[in-house]
């Protein structure tokens, strides 16, 4: 009940910052609800941004191991994506068209699959906003089932590599985790830059 009353009081505005540090001493405080609360953490670093996410996911990982951590990190990042994207299509359009910017579009145009081949890719690359991509999808033309099915693979490897940075770190083991991630950026970044260097090249030559 302590970290949930921390958590609330960080939302309203009552605590200035978050650190590892105090994330790590919340799932110790929850106890056997450390899960749920890391579900939670990771729905509301998406949906309001006040956490970062990626010291939840570590934290997951060195508490619950890699593939529980990744688990459940993964959980709460899909449902905090899908209550992103309900809010930007159904709930608060305007704030989130005036809050995104230029970002409102954010690349999503095009067809049903090259919408959601859009989101999976952004999913993959860590210098893509999650959260921005969440609500932008919203305002697109991106069917919510196409919109969760593309969050949820492309969030699995980035679930899984952090919760090992974590679980790793905890080991002593963390030069093999760096290892894991830059193989995992490659392989991943490099098709996906290349189809749509692919995908660009083609419409330019239909126009």
């Amino acid at each position: 009940m302590g970290a949930i009353a921390a958590i609330g009081s960080w939302v309203l505005g009552y605590m200035p910052e978050i650190s590892r540090e105090t994330i790590e001493s919340w799932i110790a405080a929850a106890g056997p609800w450390g899960p749920l609360l890391i579900i939670v953490l990771m729905m509301v670093a998406v949906v309001a941004s006040p956490i970062p996410s990626a010291p939840v996911a570590l934290v997951s990982g060195a508490a619950f191991g890699h593939v529980a951590g990744a688990i459940y990190v993964a959980i709460g990042s899909e449902l905090g994506a899908l209550m992103a994207f309900l809010i930007a299509r159904y709930l608060a359009r305007d704030q989130v068209e005036s809050w995104l910017g230029e970002k409102a579009n954010y690349g999503l145009l095009g067809s049903q699959n090259w919408l959601m081949l859009t989101v999976f890719g952004s999913r993959l690359l860590p210098f893509i906003s999650f959260d921005a991509m969440s609500y932008a999808a919203g305002l697109s033309r991106l069917h919510l089932w196409r919109f969760l099915v593309a969050t949820l693979v492309g969030i699995l490897p980035a679930s899984f590599v952090l919760a090992h940075f974590g679980a790793e770190a905890m080991s002593g083991e963390f030069g093999r985790a760096e290892w894991i991630v830059l193989g995992l950026g490659l392989m991943t970044a490099t098709p996906l830059i290349i189809g749509a260097l692919w995908h660009r090249t083609g419409r330019a030559k239909v126009s």
